[in-house]
Protein backbone atom coordinates (compact mmCIF):
# COMPACT_ATOMS: atom_id res chain seq x y z
CA UNK A 1 0.00 0.00 0.00
CA UNK A 2 1.12 3.28 -1.13
CA UNK A 3 1.15 6.67 0.95
CA UNK A 4 1.53 9.95 -0.23
CA UNK A 5 0.96 13.17 1.61
CA UNK A 6 1.19 17.12 1.28
CA UNK A 7 0.35 20.54 2.74
CA UNK A 8 -0.80 23.34 0.90
CA UNK A 9 -0.99 26.78 2.87
CA UNK A 10 -3.04 29.81 1.59
CA UNK A 11 -3.55 33.12 2.99
CA UNK A 12 -7.23 34.85 2.05
CA UNK A 13 -8.34 38.24 2.78
CA UNK A 14 -11.69 37.68 4.38
CA UNK A 15 -11.91 36.39 7.91
CA UNK A 16 -11.75 32.33 9.50
CA UNK A 17 -15.55 32.04 9.58
CA UNK A 18 -16.19 33.54 5.64
CA UNK A 19 -13.50 30.74 4.73
CA UNK A 20 -15.00 28.38 6.90
CA UNK A 21 -18.75 28.76 5.54
CA UNK A 22 -17.24 28.06 1.96
CA UNK A 23 -16.39 24.53 3.13
CA UNK A 24 -19.34 23.77 5.09
CA UNK A 25 -22.38 25.71 3.21
CA UNK A 26 -23.41 24.21 0.12
CA UNK A 27 -24.10 27.31 -1.64
CA UNK A 28 -20.76 28.24 -1.30
CA UNK A 29 -18.72 25.48 -1.93
CA UNK A 30 -20.29 25.04 -4.91
CA UNK A 31 -18.79 28.39 -6.17
CA UNK A 32 -15.26 26.90 -5.51
CA UNK A 33 -14.96 23.33 -5.41
CA UNK A 34 -13.93 21.36 -8.25
CA UNK A 35 -11.67 22.81 -11.45
CA UNK A 36 -13.12 25.28 -13.34
CA UNK A 37 -14.04 23.03 -16.36
CA UNK A 38 -16.50 21.31 -14.58
CA UNK A 39 -19.78 22.42 -13.03
CA UNK A 40 -20.48 21.56 -9.29
CA UNK A 41 -24.62 21.72 -8.89
CA UNK A 42 -25.54 23.02 -5.66
CA UNK A 43 -28.52 20.46 -5.56
CA UNK A 44 -25.76 17.76 -6.29
CA UNK A 45 -23.70 18.86 -2.60
CA UNK A 46 -24.14 16.93 0.46
CA UNK A 47 -22.18 18.50 3.46
CA UNK A 48 -23.76 16.73 7.25
CA UNK A 49 -20.84 18.53 9.08
CA UNK A 50 -20.56 16.74 12.10
CA UNK A 51 -18.66 14.28 13.16
CA UNK A 52 -19.41 11.04 11.76
CA UNK A 53 -22.00 13.27 8.86
CA UNK A 54 -21.21 12.21 5.09
CA UNK A 55 -20.12 14.92 2.36
CA UNK A 56 -20.36 13.91 -1.36
CA UNK A 57 -20.27 16.37 -4.14
CA UNK A 58 -20.73 15.54 -7.93
CA UNK A 59 -19.14 17.29 -10.64
CA UNK A 60 -20.70 17.56 -13.65
CA UNK A 61 -19.08 18.15 -17.54
CA UNK A 62 -20.20 18.45 -20.96
CA UNK A 63 -21.34 15.07 -23.10
CA UNK A 64 -23.19 13.44 -19.88
CA UNK A 65 -19.71 13.61 -17.91
CA UNK A 66 -20.10 12.96 -13.91
CA UNK A 67 -17.59 11.90 -11.22
CA UNK A 68 -19.07 11.92 -7.39
CA UNK A 69 -16.69 12.67 -4.26
CA UNK A 70 -17.68 11.07 -0.94
CA UNK A 71 -16.22 11.06 2.47
CA UNK A 72 -16.79 11.33 6.06
CA UNK A 73 -16.16 14.17 8.19
CA UNK A 74 -14.39 12.81 11.34
CA UNK A 75 -13.48 16.29 13.22
CA UNK A 76 -15.66 19.36 12.72
CA UNK A 77 -14.65 22.41 15.05
CA UNK A 78 -16.09 25.79 13.83
CA UNK A 79 -14.52 27.67 12.44
CA UNK A 80 -10.83 26.50 12.80
CA UNK A 81 -10.74 22.87 12.00
CA UNK A 82 -12.21 20.42 9.93
CA UNK A 83 -10.62 16.68 9.35
CA UNK A 84 -12.71 14.40 6.13
CA UNK A 85 -11.67 11.76 4.31
CA UNK A 86 -12.06 11.02 0.77
CA UNK A 87 -13.09 7.09 0.45
CA UNK A 88 -12.78 4.98 3.00
CA UNK A 89 -8.94 5.44 4.14
CA UNK A 90 -9.77 2.79 7.02
CA UNK A 91 -10.72 0.20 4.26
CA UNK A 92 -10.26 1.31 1.22
CA UNK A 93 -9.81 -1.50 -0.98
CA UNK A 94 -7.99 -1.15 -4.19
CA UNK A 95 -8.87 2.62 -4.32
CA UNK A 96 -7.44 5.78 -3.26
CA UNK A 97 -8.92 7.43 0.00
CA UNK A 98 -7.09 10.28 2.40
CA UNK A 99 -7.54 11.86 5.48
CA UNK A 100 -7.55 15.72 4.82
CA UNK A 101 -7.41 18.36 7.65
CA UNK A 102 -8.35 22.00 6.97
CA UNK A 103 -6.88 24.82 9.60
CA UNK A 104 -8.09 28.23 9.71
CA UNK A 105 -6.20 30.81 11.62
CA UNK A 106 -6.79 34.37 12.10
CA UNK A 107 -3.87 36.26 10.23
CA UNK A 108 -3.20 39.73 8.77
CA UNK A 109 -6.85 41.19 8.73
CA UNK A 110 -7.81 37.78 7.09
CA UNK A 111 -7.32 33.88 7.14
CA UNK A 112 -3.84 31.76 7.29
CA UNK A 113 -5.50 28.06 6.10
CA UNK A 114 -3.31 25.43 6.24
CA UNK A 115 -4.37 22.16 3.91
CA UNK A 116 -2.86 18.70 5.05
CA UNK A 117 -3.94 15.58 2.83
CA UNK A 118 -2.51 12.22 3.81
CA UNK A 119 -3.44 9.37 1.38
CA UNK A 120 -3.41 5.72 1.02
CA UNK A 121 -3.15 3.56 -1.99
CA UNK A 122 -1.36 6.68 -3.66
CA UNK A 123 1.44 7.18 -5.57
CA UNK A 124 3.55 10.36 -6.21
CA UNK A 125 2.24 10.81 -9.33
CA UNK A 126 -1.74 10.54 -8.00
CA UNK A 127 -0.59 12.86 -5.06
CA UNK A 128 0.86 15.32 -7.53
CA UNK A 129 -2.59 15.18 -9.27
CA UNK A 130 -4.13 15.97 -6.65
CA UNK A 131 -2.33 18.74 -5.11
CA UNK A 132 -2.34 20.64 -8.67
CA UNK A 133 -6.37 20.15 -8.39
CA UNK A 134 -6.56 21.42 -4.78
CA UNK A 135 -4.30 24.53 -6.13
CA UNK A 136 -7.04 25.22 -8.84
CA UNK A 137 -9.87 24.66 -6.52
CA UNK A 138 -8.27 27.23 -3.79
CA UNK A 139 -7.15 29.54 -6.39
CA UNK A 140 -11.27 29.58 -7.21
CA UNK A 141 -11.72 29.79 -3.48
CA UNK A 142 -9.75 32.90 -2.95
CA UNK A 143 -11.36 34.84 -6.26
CA UNK A 144 -14.88 34.06 -4.62
CA UNK A 145 -13.81 34.94 -0.72
CA UNK A 146 -12.34 38.22 -2.37
CA UNK A 147 -15.48 39.02 -4.39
Amino acid sequence: MMTAEYVITRHFAAPPEAVWASWTEPERFARWFGPASLATPVGRITLDTRPGGVWRTTLVGEEGFEVTLDGTYRVVEAPSRLVFTTGDPDAPGDGPASVATVELTGAGGGTAMRFHQYGVNTDDEHAAQARAGWLEFFDRLATQLDA
